[in-house]
Protein backbone atom coordinates (compact mmCIF):
# COMPACT_ATOMS: atom_id res chain seq x y z
CA UNK A 1 0.00 0.00 0.00
CA UNK A 2 2.78 2.60 0.84
CA UNK A 3 4.56 1.96 -2.26
CA UNK A 4 1.46 2.44 -4.23
CA UNK A 5 0.45 5.64 -2.83
CA UNK A 6 3.97 6.59 -3.65
CA UNK A 7 3.86 5.94 -7.01
CA UNK A 8 -0.15 7.84 -7.08
CA UNK A 9 1.57 10.97 -5.47
CA UNK A 10 4.66 10.83 -8.02
CA UNK A 11 2.84 10.56 -10.63
CA UNK A 12 0.70 13.58 -9.22
CA UNK A 13 2.84 16.32 -10.90
CA UNK A 14 3.32 15.32 -14.00
CA UNK A 15 -0.44 14.87 -14.76
CA UNK A 16 -0.93 18.00 -13.05
CA UNK A 17 1.52 19.35 -15.75
CA UNK A 18 -0.54 17.70 -18.62
CA UNK A 19 -3.75 18.83 -17.51
CA UNK A 20 -2.20 22.31 -17.06
CA UNK A 21 -3.58 25.33 -19.60
CA UNK A 22 -0.24 25.42 -22.16
CA UNK A 23 0.87 29.25 -23.16
CA UNK A 24 0.98 30.07 -26.44
CA UNK A 25 3.42 32.83 -27.87
CA UNK A 26 1.94 33.81 -31.98
CA UNK A 27 4.72 35.59 -33.21
CA UNK A 28 3.46 37.35 -36.56
CA UNK A 29 6.28 38.76 -38.75
CA UNK A 30 5.34 41.55 -41.51
CA UNK A 31 5.31 41.05 -45.01
CA UNK A 32 7.97 38.86 -44.83
CA UNK A 33 8.52 35.68 -47.38
CA UNK A 34 10.77 32.23 -47.29
CA UNK A 35 14.19 34.23 -47.09
CA UNK A 36 15.19 32.62 -43.96
CA UNK A 37 18.27 30.08 -43.13
CA UNK A 38 16.05 27.30 -42.19
CA UNK A 39 14.24 27.35 -45.56
CA UNK A 40 17.75 27.30 -47.46
CA UNK A 41 18.00 30.81 -48.32
CA UNK A 42 22.08 31.24 -49.06
CA UNK A 43 23.55 34.38 -47.20
CA UNK A 44 20.36 35.61 -45.42
CA UNK A 45 20.99 34.70 -41.56
CA UNK A 46 18.35 33.97 -38.89
CA UNK A 47 20.06 32.09 -36.06
CA UNK A 48 16.69 32.24 -33.91
CA UNK A 49 14.31 31.15 -36.46
CA UNK A 50 16.39 28.41 -37.34
CA UNK A 51 16.59 27.35 -33.70
CA UNK A 52 12.79 27.01 -33.93
CA UNK A 53 13.06 25.10 -36.62
CA UNK A 54 14.94 22.79 -35.12
CA UNK A 55 12.77 22.22 -32.80
CA UNK A 56 9.46 21.75 -34.21
CA UNK A 57 7.76 21.29 -37.66
CA UNK A 58 8.30 23.39 -40.22
CA UNK A 59 5.96 23.71 -42.72
CA UNK A 60 7.11 24.04 -46.55
CA UNK A 61 4.10 24.54 -47.93
CA UNK A 62 2.23 27.39 -46.06
CA UNK A 63 -0.12 29.80 -48.13
CA UNK A 64 -1.95 32.86 -47.09
CA UNK A 65 -5.23 33.23 -48.00
CA UNK A 66 -4.81 36.99 -48.91
CA UNK A 67 -1.17 38.26 -50.12
CA UNK A 68 -2.18 41.98 -48.38
CA UNK A 69 -1.75 43.04 -44.69
CA UNK A 70 -5.35 43.23 -43.54
CA UNK A 71 -7.21 41.30 -45.41
CA UNK A 72 -4.90 38.55 -44.47
CA UNK A 73 -4.59 38.97 -40.48
CA UNK A 74 -8.41 39.00 -40.47
CA UNK A 75 -8.54 35.92 -42.20
CA UNK A 76 -6.30 33.99 -39.87
CA UNK A 77 -7.36 35.83 -36.73
CA UNK A 78 -10.80 34.94 -37.30
CA UNK A 79 -10.94 31.36 -38.95
CA UNK A 80 -12.84 32.85 -41.73
CA UNK A 81 -11.44 33.30 -45.54
CA UNK A 82 -11.76 36.21 -47.45
CA UNK A 83 -15.25 35.61 -48.91
CA UNK A 84 -16.73 35.34 -45.39
CA UNK A 85 -14.61 38.39 -43.57
CA UNK A 86 -15.56 40.08 -46.70
CA UNK A 87 -12.46 42.30 -46.31
CA UNK A 88 -10.39 42.92 -49.79
CA UNK A 89 -8.30 45.82 -48.78
CA UNK A 90 -6.44 47.83 -45.73
CA UNK A 91 -7.65 50.30 -43.16
CA UNK A 92 -10.74 48.15 -42.15
CA UNK A 93 -12.18 47.03 -38.88
CA UNK A 94 -13.21 43.24 -38.80
CA UNK A 95 -15.87 44.38 -36.43
CA UNK A 96 -17.77 46.86 -38.71
CA UNK A 97 -18.80 43.64 -40.23
CA UNK A 98 -18.64 41.24 -37.81
CA UNK A 99 -19.42 42.30 -34.81
CA UNK A 100 -19.80 39.08 -32.92
CA UNK A 101 -17.06 37.16 -34.20
CA UNK A 102 -14.52 35.57 -31.63
CA UNK A 103 -11.54 36.15 -32.37
CA UNK A 104 -8.00 33.72 -31.87
CA UNK A 105 -6.69 35.74 -28.61
CA UNK A 106 -10.45 36.20 -28.00
CA UNK A 107 -11.20 32.81 -27.62
CA UNK A 108 -8.44 32.04 -25.19
CA UNK A 109 -9.27 35.44 -22.97
CA UNK A 110 -12.64 34.02 -22.85
CA UNK A 111 -11.41 30.41 -21.54
CA UNK A 112 -9.21 31.90 -18.99
CA UNK A 113 -6.11 32.79 -20.57
CA UNK A 114 -4.53 36.23 -20.25
CA UNK A 115 -4.66 37.15 -23.79
CA UNK A 116 -2.28 40.28 -24.34
CA UNK A 117 -0.75 41.95 -27.68
CA UNK A 118 2.32 43.79 -28.36
CA UNK A 119 2.94 45.15 -32.18
CA UNK A 120 1.46 44.56 -35.06
CA UNK A 121 -1.43 41.38 -34.96
CA UNK A 122 -4.55 43.22 -36.70
CA UNK A 123 -3.80 45.61 -39.82
CA UNK A 124 -1.23 48.74 -38.98
CA UNK A 125 -0.55 51.24 -41.25
CA UNK A 126 2.92 50.91 -41.51
CA UNK A 127 5.13 53.65 -41.11
CA UNK A 128 2.20 55.84 -40.66
CA UNK A 129 0.31 53.73 -38.05
CA UNK A 130 3.43 52.59 -35.63
CA UNK A 131 2.82 53.15 -32.02
CA UNK A 132 -1.25 53.32 -32.37
CA UNK A 133 -4.11 51.41 -31.26
CA UNK A 134 -6.10 51.80 -34.31
CA UNK A 135 -8.04 48.44 -35.51
CA UNK A 136 -6.12 46.22 -32.77
CA UNK A 137 -9.67 45.47 -31.57
CA UNK A 138 -10.15 45.52 -27.78
CA UNK A 139 -12.33 42.84 -27.63
CA UNK A 140 -9.42 40.18 -28.18
CA UNK A 141 -7.14 41.27 -25.60
CA UNK A 142 -6.72 41.64 -21.79
CA UNK A 143 -3.63 43.73 -22.22
CA UNK A 144 -3.51 46.01 -25.93
CA UNK A 145 0.27 47.30 -26.48
CA UNK A 146 1.45 49.54 -29.08
CA UNK A 147 5.07 49.49 -29.20
CA UNK A 148 6.77 52.81 -30.36
CA UNK A 149 9.15 53.03 -33.02
CA UNK A 150 10.83 56.10 -35.01
CA UNK A 151 10.69 54.29 -38.11
CA UNK A 152 11.82 56.48 -41.30
CA UNK A 153 11.76 59.26 -38.44
CA UNK A 154 14.93 57.54 -36.78
CA UNK A 155 17.95 60.29 -36.85
CA UNK A 156 19.98 59.56 -40.35
CA UNK A 157 19.78 58.94 -43.80
CA UNK A 158 17.00 57.68 -45.84
CA UNK A 159 17.93 56.28 -49.43
CA UNK A 160 14.99 56.95 -51.42
CA UNK A 161 14.98 53.79 -54.17
CA UNK A 162 11.72 54.21 -55.75
CA UNK A 163 10.49 58.31 -54.88
CA UNK A 164 7.47 57.83 -57.30
CA UNK A 165 6.07 55.50 -55.19
CA UNK A 166 4.12 56.87 -51.82
CA UNK A 167 5.20 56.36 -48.10
CA UNK A 168 4.38 52.80 -47.14
CA UNK A 169 4.47 51.47 -50.34
CA UNK A 170 8.45 53.02 -50.98
CA UNK A 171 11.61 50.44 -50.74
CA UNK A 172 13.37 53.10 -48.72
CA UNK A 173 16.52 52.58 -46.58
CA UNK A 174 17.85 53.19 -43.38
CA UNK A 175 20.87 52.00 -41.38
CA UNK A 176 20.45 53.68 -37.79
CA UNK A 177 23.15 53.83 -34.42
CA UNK A 178 21.04 51.23 -32.47
CA UNK A 179 18.17 48.91 -32.17
CA UNK A 180 16.47 51.74 -29.34
CA UNK A 181 13.67 53.61 -30.60
CA UNK A 182 12.37 50.86 -33.09
CA UNK A 183 9.16 49.59 -32.77
CA UNK A 184 10.57 45.68 -32.99
CA UNK A 185 12.91 46.42 -30.29
CA UNK A 186 10.38 48.09 -28.05
CA UNK A 187 7.54 44.89 -28.72
CA UNK A 188 10.21 42.62 -27.76
CA UNK A 189 10.65 44.69 -24.39
CA UNK A 190 7.58 44.98 -23.92
CA UNK A 191 7.08 41.36 -24.80
CA UNK A 192 9.65 40.20 -22.11
CA UNK A 193 8.07 42.39 -19.33
CA UNK A 194 4.45 41.30 -19.60
CA UNK A 195 6.05 37.59 -19.47
CA UNK A 196 7.79 38.25 -16.11
CA UNK A 197 4.58 39.93 -14.64
CA UNK A 198 2.56 37.00 -15.86
CA UNK A 199 4.54 33.80 -15.31
CA UNK A 200 2.00 32.43 -13.43
CA UNK A 201 -0.91 32.71 -15.55
CA UNK A 202 -1.70 30.67 -18.60
CA UNK A 203 -1.28 33.65 -21.73
CA UNK A 204 -1.79 33.62 -25.15
CA UNK A 205 0.66 36.78 -26.43
CA UNK A 206 0.45 37.79 -29.88
CA UNK A 207 3.76 39.50 -30.69
CA UNK A 208 3.81 41.34 -34.22
CA UNK A 209 7.22 42.77 -35.64
CA UNK A 210 6.90 45.08 -38.30
CA UNK A 211 10.30 44.37 -39.84
CA UNK A 212 11.15 43.78 -42.61
CA UNK A 213 7.95 45.40 -43.74
CA UNK A 214 9.25 49.33 -45.67
CA UNK A 215 10.52 51.16 -44.48
CA UNK A 216 13.81 48.94 -44.47
CA UNK A 217 15.00 49.77 -41.44
CA UNK A 218 17.86 48.06 -38.99
CA UNK A 219 20.84 49.07 -36.89
CA UNK A 220 23.88 49.23 -38.35
CA UNK A 221 25.39 45.87 -37.82
CA UNK A 222 22.67 43.94 -39.43
CA UNK A 223 23.30 46.28 -42.77
CA UNK A 224 27.06 44.86 -42.15
CA UNK A 225 26.03 41.50 -42.39
CA UNK A 226 25.53 41.19 -46.22
CA UNK A 227 27.46 43.39 -48.37
CA UNK A 228 26.25 45.14 -51.42
CA UNK A 229 28.14 42.26 -53.81
CA UNK A 230 26.54 39.20 -52.24
CA UNK A 231 23.27 40.58 -52.58
CA UNK A 232 22.72 39.15 -56.03
CA UNK A 233 19.41 40.33 -57.66
CA UNK A 234 17.01 38.17 -59.19
CA UNK A 235 17.51 36.31 -62.51
CA UNK A 236 14.31 36.05 -64.82
CA UNK A 237 14.09 34.12 -67.85
CA UNK A 238 13.94 37.01 -70.64
CA UNK A 239 10.00 38.14 -71.09
CA UNK A 240 8.79 36.10 -68.62
CA UNK A 241 5.89 38.32 -68.02
CA UNK A 242 4.60 38.12 -71.13
CA UNK A 243 2.78 34.89 -70.19
CA UNK A 244 1.22 36.31 -66.87
CA UNK A 245 -2.51 37.77 -67.10
CA UNK A 246 -2.72 41.03 -68.06
CA UNK A 247 -5.68 41.53 -65.62
CA UNK A 248 -3.02 40.79 -63.15
CA UNK A 249 -0.47 43.03 -64.56
CA UNK A 250 -2.84 45.90 -64.25
CA UNK A 251 -2.79 45.48 -60.67
CA UNK A 252 -0.26 48.22 -59.34
CA UNK A 253 1.86 48.55 -62.21
CA UNK A 254 4.56 50.17 -60.39
CA UNK A 255 5.13 47.29 -58.42
CA UNK A 256 6.56 45.72 -61.82
CA UNK A 257 9.33 46.51 -63.94
CA UNK A 258 11.57 46.25 -61.09
CA UNK A 259 10.03 49.37 -59.60
CA UNK A 260 12.20 51.06 -62.26
CA UNK A 261 15.26 50.27 -60.24
CA UNK A 262 18.01 49.72 -61.51
CA UNK A 263 20.60 46.60 -60.80
CA UNK A 264 22.64 49.11 -58.18
CA UNK A 265 19.44 49.56 -56.29
CA UNK A 266 17.90 46.37 -56.69
CA UNK A 267 21.38 45.03 -54.70
CA UNK A 268 20.70 48.12 -52.04
CA UNK A 269 16.83 46.85 -51.78
CA UNK A 270 17.71 43.00 -51.08
CA UNK A 271 20.33 44.47 -48.26
CA UNK A 272 17.57 46.78 -46.61
CA UNK A 273 15.01 43.39 -46.60
CA UNK A 274 17.86 40.93 -45.68
CA UNK A 275 18.91 43.15 -42.42
CA UNK A 276 15.81 44.06 -41.26
CA UNK A 277 14.84 40.35 -41.29
CA UNK A 278 18.06 39.69 -39.12
CA UNK A 279 16.79 42.67 -36.54
CA UNK A 280 13.70 41.19 -36.45
CA UNK A 281 14.97 37.63 -35.77
CA UNK A 282 17.14 39.13 -33.19
CA UNK A 283 14.22 40.53 -31.54
CA UNK A 284 12.60 37.23 -31.82
CA UNK A 285 15.74 35.73 -30.23
CA UNK A 286 15.40 37.90 -27.05
CA UNK A 287 11.80 37.03 -26.42
CA UNK A 288 12.50 32.75 -27.10
CA UNK A 289 15.40 33.58 -24.61
CA UNK A 290 13.52 35.16 -21.85
CA UNK A 291 11.12 32.16 -21.74
CA UNK A 292 13.97 30.05 -22.08
CA UNK A 293 15.20 32.24 -18.97
CA UNK A 294 11.76 31.86 -16.80
CA UNK A 295 11.33 28.11 -17.05
CA UNK A 296 8.16 28.70 -19.10
CA UNK A 297 9.25 27.27 -22.23
CA UNK A 298 8.08 23.28 -21.77
CA UNK A 299 4.31 24.28 -21.39
CA UNK A 300 4.54 27.43 -24.18
CA UNK A 301 3.31 26.78 -27.76
CA UNK A 302 5.56 28.99 -30.03
CA UNK A 303 3.74 29.87 -33.78
CA UNK A 304 5.92 31.81 -36.18
CA UNK A 305 4.82 33.20 -39.34
CA UNK A 306 4.17 35.97 -41.61
CA UNK A 307 0.98 37.78 -43.25
CA UNK A 308 1.95 36.66 -46.54
CA UNK A 309 4.94 36.80 -48.79
CA UNK A 310 6.64 39.69 -50.92
CA UNK A 311 8.16 39.58 -54.08
CA UNK A 312 12.57 40.46 -54.03
CA UNK A 313 11.93 40.63 -57.97
CA UNK A 314 11.08 37.98 -58.89
CA UNK A 315 9.27 38.24 -62.44
CA UNK A 316 10.58 41.56 -62.54
CA UNK A 317 7.86 42.23 -59.57
CA UNK A 318 8.68 43.51 -56.07
CA UNK A 319 6.05 43.79 -52.87
CA UNK A 320 2.89 41.85 -52.70
CA UNK A 321 -0.90 41.67 -54.13
CA UNK A 322 0.33 38.68 -56.22
CA UNK A 323 -0.92 35.17 -56.32
CA UNK A 324 2.65 34.09 -57.52
CA UNK A 325 4.23 31.62 -55.13
CA UNK A 326 6.74 34.56 -53.81
CA UNK A 327 4.14 36.64 -52.24
CA UNK A 328 1.10 33.71 -51.27
CA UNK A 329 3.69 31.52 -49.29
CA UNK A 330 4.55 32.20 -46.32
CA UNK A 331 6.95 30.73 -43.56
CA UNK A 332 5.63 28.99 -40.66
CA UNK A 333 7.54 27.06 -37.83
CA UNK A 334 5.20 25.24 -34.96
CA UNK A 335 7.05 24.33 -31.38
CA UNK A 336 4.86 22.33 -29.15
CA UNK A 337 7.14 20.99 -26.77
CA UNK A 338 4.61 18.91 -25.01
CA UNK A 339 4.20 16.88 -28.26
CA UNK A 340 7.50 16.73 -29.99
CA UNK A 341 10.97 17.63 -30.16
CA UNK A 342 13.60 18.01 -33.11
CA UNK A 343 13.09 19.32 -36.03
CA UNK A 344 10.64 18.05 -38.91
CA UNK A 345 9.85 19.54 -42.03
CA UNK A 346 6.32 18.63 -43.11
CA UNK A 347 5.48 19.13 -47.22
CA UNK A 348 1.69 18.92 -47.44
CA UNK A 349 0.06 21.76 -47.86
CA UNK A 350 -1.29 24.34 -45.15
CA UNK A 351 -3.23 27.28 -44.75
CA UNK A 352 -2.85 30.48 -42.20
CA UNK A 353 -6.78 30.22 -41.70
CA UNK A 354 -5.82 26.91 -40.05
CA UNK A 355 -4.04 28.34 -37.03
CA UNK A 356 -6.89 28.94 -35.47
CA UNK A 357 -8.61 25.55 -34.97
CA UNK A 358 -5.37 24.30 -34.81
CA UNK A 359 -4.24 26.36 -31.52
CA UNK A 360 -7.56 25.76 -30.48
CA UNK A 361 -7.80 22.20 -30.65
CA UNK A 362 -4.02 22.10 -28.74
CA UNK A 363 -5.24 23.98 -25.90
CA UNK A 364 -8.06 22.17 -25.43
CA UNK A 365 -10.87 24.16 -26.85
CA UNK A 366 -13.21 24.30 -29.27
CA UNK A 367 -13.28 26.85 -32.27
CA UNK A 368 -16.32 28.16 -33.45
CA UNK A 369 -18.61 26.69 -36.36
CA UNK A 370 -17.58 29.79 -38.05
CA UNK A 371 -13.70 28.80 -38.29
CA UNK A 372 -13.49 27.63 -41.83
CA UNK A 373 -9.72 26.18 -41.44
CA UNK A 374 -8.94 22.63 -40.49
CA UNK A 375 -6.81 21.76 -37.69
CA UNK A 376 -3.36 20.27 -38.80
CA UNK A 377 -2.51 18.81 -34.97
CA UNK A 378 -2.26 15.72 -37.51
CA UNK A 379 0.51 16.87 -38.85
CA UNK A 380 2.07 17.58 -35.56
CA UNK A 381 2.36 14.35 -34.80
CA UNK A 382 3.42 12.68 -38.25
CA UNK A 383 4.63 15.90 -40.69
CA UNK A 384 4.60 13.17 -43.28
CA UNK A 385 1.10 11.86 -43.62
CA UNK A 386 -1.38 12.89 -46.64
CA UNK A 387 -3.59 16.37 -46.08
CA UNK A 388 -5.16 18.71 -48.14
CA UNK A 389 -6.05 18.08 -51.65
CA UNK A 390 -5.40 22.08 -52.44
CA UNK A 391 -4.33 25.61 -50.69
CA UNK A 392 -6.69 28.45 -51.90
CA UNK A 393 -5.29 32.37 -51.92
CA UNK A 394 -7.21 35.40 -53.39
CA UNK A 395 -6.43 38.65 -54.38
CA UNK A 396 -9.09 41.07 -55.26
CA UNK A 397 -9.76 44.62 -56.31
CA UNK A 398 -12.76 46.14 -58.13
CA UNK A 399 -11.37 45.69 -61.42
CA UNK A 400 -10.70 42.18 -60.91
CA UNK A 401 -10.59 39.00 -58.56
CA UNK A 402 -8.08 36.17 -58.65
CA UNK A 403 -8.05 32.84 -57.27
CA UNK A 404 -5.02 30.40 -56.80
CA UNK A 405 -5.52 26.65 -55.93
CA UNK A 406 -2.18 24.94 -55.39
CA UNK A 407 -2.26 21.28 -55.29
CA UNK A 408 0.77 19.23 -54.52
CA UNK A 409 1.95 19.42 -57.94
CA UNK A 410 0.14 22.04 -59.78
CA UNK A 411 -1.15 25.61 -59.39
CA UNK A 412 -3.81 26.96 -61.29
CA UNK A 413 -4.82 31.30 -61.39
CA UNK A 414 -8.30 32.40 -62.21
CA UNK A 415 -8.61 36.43 -62.81
CA UNK A 416 -12.05 37.59 -63.63
CA UNK A 417 -13.42 40.95 -64.33
CA UNK A 418 -16.79 42.03 -63.34
CA UNK A 419 -18.14 41.93 -66.86
CA UNK A 420 -17.44 38.20 -66.91
CA UNK A 421 -14.20 38.50 -68.71
CA UNK A 422 -11.55 35.16 -67.49
CA UNK A 423 -7.80 34.42 -67.78
CA UNK A 424 -6.11 31.79 -66.98
CA UNK A 425 -2.89 30.50 -65.82
CA UNK A 426 -1.78 27.04 -64.68
CA UNK A 427 2.26 26.51 -63.18
CA UNK A 428 3.83 22.77 -63.00
CA UNK A 429 4.97 23.34 -59.35
CA UNK A 430 7.19 20.03 -60.22
CA UNK A 431 9.62 21.23 -62.83
CA UNK A 432 8.81 24.92 -62.93
CA UNK A 433 8.91 25.80 -59.03
CA UNK A 434 9.69 29.46 -59.52
CA UNK A 435 6.82 29.49 -62.09
CA UNK A 436 8.52 31.39 -65.15
CA UNK A 437 6.21 29.03 -67.46
CA UNK A 438 2.91 29.24 -67.89
CA UNK A 439 1.10 25.96 -69.57
CA UNK A 440 -2.20 26.47 -69.42
CA UNK A 441 -2.52 26.46 -72.89
CA UNK A 442 -0.10 23.72 -73.24
CA UNK A 443 -2.08 20.68 -74.56
CA UNK A 444 0.25 18.01 -72.50
CA UNK A 445 -1.24 19.94 -69.65
CA UNK A 446 -5.20 19.27 -70.63
CA UNK A 447 -5.55 16.83 -68.01
CA UNK A 448 -3.77 18.76 -64.93
CA UNK A 449 -6.04 21.75 -66.77
CA UNK A 450 -9.21 20.18 -66.08
CA UNK A 451 -8.40 18.80 -62.57
CA UNK A 452 -7.51 22.32 -61.52
CA UNK A 453 -11.07 23.43 -63.04
CA UNK A 454 -12.51 21.00 -60.61
CA UNK A 455 -11.00 21.87 -57.67
CA UNK A 456 -11.94 25.11 -58.53
CA UNK A 457 -15.24 24.51 -58.69
CA UNK A 458 -15.28 22.47 -55.27
CA UNK A 459 -13.58 25.02 -53.19
CA UNK A 460 -11.86 25.11 -49.67
CA UNK A 461 -14.37 22.52 -48.39
CA UNK A 462 -13.34 19.93 -51.47
CA UNK A 463 -9.96 20.11 -50.39
CA UNK A 464 -10.33 19.44 -46.64
CA UNK A 465 -8.05 16.33 -45.83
Amino acid sequence: MLRRHFLATAAAPLFAQQRAKPNVLLIVADDLNTALGCYGHPIVKTPNIDALARQGVRFERAYCQVPLCCPSRASFLTGMRPDTTGIWGNDEDIRERHPNVVTLPQLFKNNGWFSAREGKMFHMNVPMGVGTPIYQDPPSWNHNGSPQGLEDKSPGELHHLTPKTPRGSAIDWMSVAESKGQADEDAASRAISLLEAHRKDPFFLGLGFVRPHVPLVAPAKFFDMYPLAACNPVKNPPGDEEDISPMFRSIRPDLWNNMDMDEAKQREALRGYYASTSFMDDQLGRVVSALDAMKMRDNTIIVFTSDHGWHLGEHFRWQKRSLLEESARVPLIVCDPRRNRGAKTSSALVELVDLYPTLAELAGLSAPSSTEGQSFVPLLKSSGRRWKRAAFTQYQTPETKGTGVRTPNFHYMEWKSPAGKIEEELYDSRKDPREFRNVFADPAYSKQREQAKVLMAQGWKGARA
